[in-house]
């Protein structure tokens, strides 16, 4: 690890101050003409000429300008260099299976790369922490997720404790008695709590864990279940958190143009059928679920657990936390009553929804609205007090279940709401990293730099793939789905109005379907990125929900979620950009995943569940 950072830290030495160097790359050149008092330019003659030559002056200036911006000579941009720390993040976790130590390195080497001199090396570091990560904490978004994660760690730290999750293994084990039962059951879960994805993650992950321990499925099976449907089922409902804030940027995207005024929950709804990859990843999850056919590191690791009983792969970093598990056996001779575990989870689901809608009627109400229609509310709601009140109340009612059945005293209720509290410790300093890491890319341009590097000259049809292709990569490379879509969004709904004006047809109703087709893919290419990304923080909460280490999570998902993209992108983006029709992409391309899978994928035998 050491090496691997010198060498990175070599590569700066010889290029110190880069953004200083990289201003000087390109001239600059004036667009000034020197005039008389009467308006004239000395030594010319014809005023046709001077406007000429001004003009031409004029469009060399534009093209050195726009070549600057894509060499990093915009104020503000590191040019290529901007996309360095992430890559390196990456890399560095990908190689060495440390993620905490590969984030602090991006954020470290990005921190140098804004100050621009080789003495940045130094105070790169002490910015790291008191600028990068303070403001990753201080935000007031991170620190509702930060209290949310915590609450349901201990949440599931008490109903663990209590022999709720034990009553509710018990329930499910009746019916899900095999692998294929107990991954269908976790798909299905998965997709049921559609409202969040940081709330599904969570729930779903904490809740299923100890039933597929018990039937042999391996923890990055579990991770990749429940990653795979927590955020394309949230982005393609028709009422959630996502919905909102996508809905709330397409209409100021749609503001900028003149002579559209279509509704932009219209405009959301329209690109429903065009959001292949969420569509496709749904469509896998349960194909590979009720196939019992895996390939590559997933069929690994899932013939490992089978055949082993090892959920895990024995040098993870999952080890050290399953003794931590261990202190949350339930205690013996008492009930194990699912509805320990039931009512809480469900206080917990019915709270965040009745919050959603109080903030949003509340949002609308201080707006002087007087009618609230509940697409509008969810579009206004503000879901972090909304997690932060059902995840609070959630703790008390499992409190008063355990202690007032006499279950658990009120000190065992509070070790293991503590319990659970810790074992979300590691993600949580994950997350502020990868939030860290994410705002040194705001500081470097990394995401106006893909767009510009990107965007220059393009066809109507080629629109859409590209655009999905620049929302994968600035979700892979920055980590947040909502990010990218916060980035992109406001740029390419008037890149694709404007690429559609410069063919002229963008009044024709025959090609609406390359602007709904360029809203779902800046949403599916995030989707896409972000689980295709170590640095991610819904894949990072996968992980975590799942007790399954990082990095084993992370290579055994990517090739699955490469498949699906690269689906997605051939069979349903580019075709229906041309005018394919969706409704036939759309099957064509979940049958050539099903039956790829059951061409490549082998079957995974079942073995006898572990008893106890």
């Amino acid at each position: 690890m050491t090496g691997w950072i010198l060498v990175a830290f070599a590569l700066f030495l010889a290029v110190p101050g880069v953004a200083a160097q990289d201003s000087l790359a390109t001239p600059q050149i004036s667009t000034e003409v020197p005039v008389t008092l009467q308006g004239e330019v000395p030594g010319t003659a014809p005023q046709e000429d001077v406007i000429d030559e001004a003009a031409a002056t004029t469009d060399a200036a534009q093209e050195a300008e726009a070549i600057a911006e894509v060499e990093g000579d915009e104020e503000g941009s590191a040019g290529w260099w901007s996309i360095f720390p992430a890559l390196m993040a990456i890399a560095l976790a990908l190689a060495f299976r440390q993620v905490v130590v590969a984030l602090f390195a991006g954020v470290w080497v990005g921190a140098w790369i804004v100050t621009g001199s080789i003495w940045g090396l130094f105070t790169g570091l002490a910015r790291t922490v008191d600028t990068y990560l303070l403001t990753a904490l201080a935000d007031g978004d991170h620190a509702a997720i930060i209290i949310f994660s915590l609450m349901i760690g201990g949440v599931v730290g008490i109903i663990q404790k209590n022999g709720g999750t034990a009553g509710i293994v018990g329930v499910v084990t009746r019916w899900a008695k095999t692998g294929r039962r107990g991954q269908l059951a976790t798909a299905i879960l998965g997709v049921a709590v559609f409202f969040d994805d940081y709330a599904n993650t969570l729930i779903v992950g904490g809740t299923m864990r100890p039933i597929t321990d018990r039937l042999r499925i391996s923890r990055e099976k579990l991770a990749y279940l429940v990653d795979s449907t927590a955020a394309p089922v949230a982005s393609l409902a028709l009422v959630t958190t996502w919905i909102g804030y996508e809905v709330g940027l397409i209409g100021d995207a749609i503001g900028q143009i003149e002579g559209y005024d279509e509704a932009a929950y219209s405009v959301f709804l329209n690109s429903i059928p065009y959001s292949f990859y969420p569509i496709f990843a749904l469509v896998f999850v349960f194909a590979v679920t009720i196939s019992r056919r895996d390939f590559g590191p997933m069929l690994k690791a899932e013939r490992r657990a089978r055949q082993t009983g090892q959920l895990f792969d024995p040098d993870s970093q999952v080890a050290a936390a399953e003794a931590e598990s261990n202190a949350l056996a339930p205690p013996e001779g008492k009930p194990q009553r699912w509805l320990n575990a039931a009512v809480p989870i469900l206080t917990l689901v019915v709270i965040v929804l009745g919050g959603l809608y109080v903030t949003g009627r509340s949002a609308l109400a201080e707006a002087g609205a007087t009618a609230f229609p509940l697409d509008q509310v969810i579009r206004e709601a503000d879901s972090y007090p909304a997690m932060m009140w059902g995840s609070m109340i959630a703790v008390v009612v499992a409190v008063l279940l355990s202690v007032g059945q006499r279950i658990l005293t009120i000190n065992e209720a509070v070790e293991a709401w503590y319990a659970g509290v810790r074992s979300m410790l590691l993600a949580i300093i994950i997350l502020l990293l990868a939030w860290a890491l994410a705002n040194v890319n705001d500081d470097l341009g990394t995401a106006p730099f893909l767009v510009t590097l990107l965007s220059d000259t393009l066809s109507p049809g080629l629109v859409p793939a590209i655009v999905f292709l620049l929302a994968a990569a600035t979700a892979f490379a920055t980590g947040s789905s909502w990010g990218t879509m916060g980035i992109l969004m406001p740029l390419v709904i008037p890149l694709a109005w404007g690429v559609l004006d410069a063919s002229g047809s963008h009044s024709l109703a025959e090609h609406s379907h390359i602007v709904y087709s360029t809203v779902s893919v800046v949403l599916a290419g995030a989707v896409w990125g972000d689980h295709c990304s170590p640095i991610s923080d819904t894949t990072i909460l996968s992980s975590l929900a799942c007790s399954c280490d990082h990095i084993d999570h992370v290579r055994t998902q990517l090739p699955y979620a490469m498949v699906v993209g690269t689906v997605a992108l051939l069979l349903g983006t580019l075709p229906t950009a041309y005018g394919f029709p969706w409704w036939i992409a759309m099957p064509v391309g979940a049958a050539l995943l099903i039956g790829g899978l059951w061409f490549f994928g082998e079957r995974v035998e079942e073995r006898a569940p572990v008893e106890g």
